[in-house]
């Protein structure tokens, strides 16, 4: 017994120590998300001005797939826009291993002959990085604009993320996402309010800075940049990141544009939300290794090195936050019930809570920013429960780039793949937010 009770004290000292040793990263990673939410909460976001483009560059519209018969709908929309037809061309890089969703593709392909092309290359070799690649071998225009399969831009969306192009110093440029299955599990709203921090709040401050990053779909890159770069870095997940970096360090532009809102599907079940961050936690990683050296040392100013660092590297923030959840419950199980203290124990999970809810701050400005205040008692207690099964998910991303094994790309179950049949075809192209 006298064994057991030395081993107690002994695992409840060194959980306390080094609970109270975290509390520092924790309030750091938090203090940015608290000056975050506050700087959001004073800035209004401004339409992008620049002089109207002269002519109508030509576009290559690409819509990589993978088992995904929703790249209809998505194709669908873009037939819609009212750019000038003769002016851009719709691509679908079908890698799908299904052989009834490929019929499905050459099905609706040939409704629109000539309209709409098909490339296959027998494999998914290199992620959605090499399926890209392969249809930039086929891209007659000069723009090249990406959507993943799931997403519906506007009939305006051509005419308008071309704008930023007519800085010719311009490489890249990126439209909002908004969700239009946000309302669909407490999953969904959890993942919107996630990806609204983003988009209200860092990519509005990214860009006002000057280092917008690409978010991998409602996205438009000059063609002839990026064959001059080396075009996208295959295997990667998140080329998106990596090549908007790569552009950056280079001496171009990138662009944001808050006020061009595409609709996307978010994973709406805790598995695909925890695949999706590991993913992004992963890549957004690896692609600030790989180009550490430029980021830090490089010509970017103190400012754009702080916020790509921040922007690339905020997910070990769930590193720190699950150590520092667990080693606290440690210390708290381990202690002697006899000193417990109502009041004091009260008072310290409270103060423990604000220096760890940092996030959970910004997740409320981002949710008043898109006027949606009614979610956020089933946000709050989603990122209680679910926000801690995905850091988790967070934290094995982040072991796997310590450890420098591969990230293998799954496809994330989206409501519109499971719905989805091609009679069915809506013009997506015209809805709005709800």
């Amino acid at each position: 017994m006298l064994e057991l009770e030395l081993l107690k004290l002994f695992v409840h000292d060194a959980s306390t120590q080094i609970f109270h040793g975290l509390v520092i990263p924790v309030a750091i990673f938090s203090i940015f998300f608290y000056l975050l939410g506050i700087s959001g909460f004073f800035h209004k976001a401004r339409s992008y001005k620049n002089k109207q483009m002269k002519k109508f560059p030509k576009i290559t519209v690409q819509i990589p797939t993978f088992n995904e018969p929703v790249a209809l709908r998505c194709a669908e929309a873009c037939l819609q826009m009212d750019y000038p037809k003769n002016k851009y061309e719709i691509l679908i890089g079908d890698d799908s291993s299904d052989p009834e969703v490929s019929k499905m593709i050459d099905a609706f392909a040939r409704q629109y002959r000539g309209r709409i092309k098909v490339i296959r290359r027998g494999s998914n070799a290199g992620f959605k990085a090499g399926n890209l690649n392969n249809m930039l071998r086929y891209a007659k225009g000069e723009i090249i604009v990406v959507f993943d399969s799931d997403f519906v831009p506007p009939k305006d969306f051509l005419r308008r993320i071309i704008q930023p192009f007519a800085d010719t110093q311009i490489a890249c440029v990126q439209a909002k996402w908004a969700y239009m299955n946000m309302q669909q599990s407490p999953t969904s709203k959890f993942a919107s309010t996630v990806l609204m921090v983003y988009h209200n709040l860092l990519a509005k401050l990214n860009n006002r800075a000057g280092v917008s990053l690409l978010f991998g779909s409602a996205e438009a890159v000059r063609k002839d940049v990026l064959v001059r770069l080396g075009s996208w870095l295959e295997g990667s997940v998140t080329e998106d990141v990596e090549f908007s970096v790569r552009a950056l360090t280079q001496g171009y532009k990138t662009c944001y544009l808050p006020d061009l809102q595409v609709l996307g599907e978010v994973p709406y079940n805790v598995r695909g939300l925890r695949t999706q961050q590991r993913r992004w936690a992963y890549g957004n990683m690896s692609a600030f290794l790989r180009h550490k050296k430029s980021i830090l040392f490089g010509k970017f100013s103190l400012l754009q090195r702080a916020l790509l660092s921040a922007t690339m590297l905020g997910y070990i923030s769930s590193f720190f936050l699950v150590a520092f959840m667990f080693f606290g419950a440690l210390s708290f199980m381990t202690g002697n019930p006899a000193d417990i203290n109502i009041p004091r124990l009260v008072s310290d999970v409270l103060i423990n809570f604000i220096l760890a809810s940092g996030f959970t701050f910004a997740g409320i400005v981002a949710l008043g920013k898109e006027r949606r205040l009614h979610s956020v008692p089933i946000v709050f207690f989603s990122a209680l429960t679910i926000g801690i099964l995905v850091s988790l998910s967070v934290c094995h991303g982040i072991i796997k780039v310590l450890r420098s094994q591969p990230m293998h790309w799954t496809m994330i179950q989206k409501t519109g793949n499971e719905n989805f049949s091609l009679p069915q075809l809506l013009p997506y192209a015209s809805m709005k937010k709800s």
